[in-house]
C-alpha cells in the first residue's frame, strides 16, 4: 500500500484541505476534457484522472513512479483510462497524440522544466490545451519560513517569470491564480438543487496567491471565466474547530512536555552549572599545564642550544683528532716501511749469518769427529800404557831383573 510521504496525494491518507486543493485543479481541468484524448503527466496516484476520465473520450496518466502507477490502476480502473511509467522529460508518445494535456505540481520538481514545456507542445494536438500549476514561490517562502524549503522542488516560480517561461513554447497563455476562500454555502437540507454563486468582484494580488495554474495554447482562446470549487464535504467551520481542538490537545500535550522540559531544563542548568565550575577547574588546571608546557618548552629550546653548542665542540674535537689520527697514520706508516726494510735487511743478514753458521756447526760437528776419534786413540794409548806399566812394573819385580841389575845387565826401568 503506498504511504503519503509530503510528495504525492494519496486519498484518505491527508487532510482535507490539501485533498481539496488538489483535487480542485482537477475540476477546473474537467470542465475541458469533454470528449478528449487526454494525458495527466505525474499523475501521481490516479485520482485526477480518474476525475478527467469521466467526462474525455480518453484519459492516459502516465509517472515516473512504478509503485505510483501500480497504485493508480489498482484503485482506479476504467475502460477508457490507462496507466503506465515514463518521464515528464521523455514522454513515449507520438507528436499530436493528445487535445488535453495537464501537467499539476510538477514543474516544480524538474531539474529542466524547458524539457518537460517542450515535451507538452510535441504531444499536443495544434488545436489542444496544455494547463499546467505550479506553487508561488514568494507565497510558500513565507509560509515555509520555520520549516524550510520544500525537499521536493527543485525550483519554484514567481508568477511574471511562470509566464515567460511558458511564453517561450507557447503564443497563448492565460494564467489564472488558485487560492482558498472563505465561502458561505446555503444548500436545502432536504434535496439536491441547481447551485448559484455569487462572487464578489476583487482583482487578485499574484504577489500573495497560493498557486498558479495557466492553460496553454498554440491557437486563440476563448475567454478566461472565473471557476469556483465547493467541495462536497461537511460544514467547513466544524471541520476547523474539530482541527482547532486537535491542536488545542496538541498544544496540551506540548505544554506539559514544556513543564517536563523547564524541570528537565533545571536539571540541566544545574548540571550545567557543576559542568562549568569543573571546567573553569580544569581550565585552570590546563593553564597551569601549559605554563608548565611552555617552560618545558623554553627549556627544552635551551637544551637544544647547548646540544648545538656541544655538537659544534665536539665536531671541532673530532676534527683535531682527525688530524691526530692523520699525523698517527702517516708515522704508523713511515714505522711500519721502517720495520718492512729492517725485516728485509735482518732477513739478509741472518740468511748470511746462517750460511755462516752452518759451516761453523759443520767445522764443529768435523771437530767433534776429531776430538772423538783422537780421544779413543788417546784411550787406546792409556790402555797400552797401563798394559806396559804393568808389565814394566812386573818385570822391576822380578828377581830375574833385580839379579840382573845387581850384575849391571838390562835396561833401567824407571816410572814416569
Amino acid at each position: 500500500m503506498a504511504e503519503f510521504t509530503g510528495e504525492r496525494v494519496i486519498p484518505g491518507q491527508v487532510d482535507p484541505d490539501l485533498f481539496n486543493e488538489h483535487f480542485a485543479r482537477y475540476a477546473f481541468a474537467a470542465r475541458l476534457a469533454r470528449g478528449k484524448r487526454v494525458l495527466d503527466i505525474a499523475c501521481g496516484t490516479g485520482y485526477g484522472a480518474a476525475e478527467l476520465a469521466i467526462a474525455a473520450r480518453s484519459v492516459t496518466g502516465v509517472d515516473i513512479s512504478s509503485d505510483a502507477v501500480e497504485y493508480a490502476a489498482q484503485h482506479y480502473a476504467a475502460a477508457n483510462l490507462h496507466f503506465e511509467t515514463a518521464g515528464a522529460e521523455t514522454l513515449p508518445f507520438p507528436d499530436h497524440s493528445f487535445d488535453l494535456v495537464v501537467a499539476f505540481e510538477v514543474i516544480e520538481h524538474l531539474h529542466d522544466a524547458r524539457a518537460l514545456l517542450a515535451e507538452a507542445r510535441r504531444v499536443l494536438a495544434p488545436a489542444g490545451q496544455f494547463i499546467v500549476s505550479t506553487p508561488n514561490r514568494l507565497y510558500y517562502e513565507e509560509t515555509r519560513r520555520l520549516s524550510g524549503p520544500n525537499p521536493f522542488h527543485t525550483h519554484e516560480f514567481e508568477y511574471e517569470e511562470f509566464r515567460h517561461a511558458l511564453s517561450d513554447f507557447f503564443p497563448h497563455v492565460s494564467l489564472f491564480v488558485q487560492n482558498h476562500s472563505g465561502v458561505i454555502v446555503f444548500q436545502p437540507g432536504d434535496a439536491s438543487s441547481a447551485t448559484e454563486v455569487r462572487r464578489e468582484a476583487a482583482k487578485p494580488n499574484p504577489a500573495e496567491s497560493h498557486f498558479f495554474v495557466a492553460v496553454c495554447a498554440l491557437a486563440p482562446q476563448l475567454g478566461s471565466p472565473v471557476f469556483v470549487y465547493v467541495p462536497n464535504t461537511s460544514n467547513v467551520l466544524r471541520e476547523r474547530e474539530k482541527h482547532i481542538q486537535l491542536l488545542e490537545q496538541e498544544l496540551l500535550k506540548k505544554t506539559q512536555w514544556l513543564e517536563s522540559a523547564l524541570i528537565d531544563h533545571e536539571t540541566l542548568v544545574a548540571a550545567h552549572r557543576q559542568q562549568t565550575a569543573e571546567l573553569e577547574r580544569r581550565n585552570r588546571w590546563a593553564e597551569d599545564l601549559n605554563k608548565d608546557l611552555q617552560q618545558t618548552r623554553e627549556r627544552v629550546v635551551a637544551v637544544q642550544e647547548e646540544l648545538a653548542s656541544e655538537q659544534q665542540a665536539a665536531r671541532q674535537t673530532v676534527q683535531q683528532y682527525e688530524a691526530v689520527i692523520a699525523a698517527l697514520e702517516a708515522d704508523v706508516k713511515a714505522k711500519a716501511q721502517w720495520a718492512i726494510d729492517t725485516e728485509a735487511r735482518l732477513t739478509a743478514e741472518l740468511t748470511a749469518k746462517s750460511e755462516e753458521l752452518v759451516n761453523c756447526l759443520a767445522l764443529l760437528h768435523e771437530n767433534e769427529t776429531l776430538v772423538e776419534e783422537r780421544t779413543k786413540w788417546a784411550l787406546q794409548l792409556q790402555h797400552q800404557v797401563d798394559a806396559l806399566q804393568t808389565q814394566v812394573s812386573s818385570v822391576a819385580g822380578s828377581r830375574w831383573y833385580r839379579m840382573g841389575r845387581t850384575l849391571g845387565l838390562g835396561p833401567e826401568l824407571r816410572n814416569s
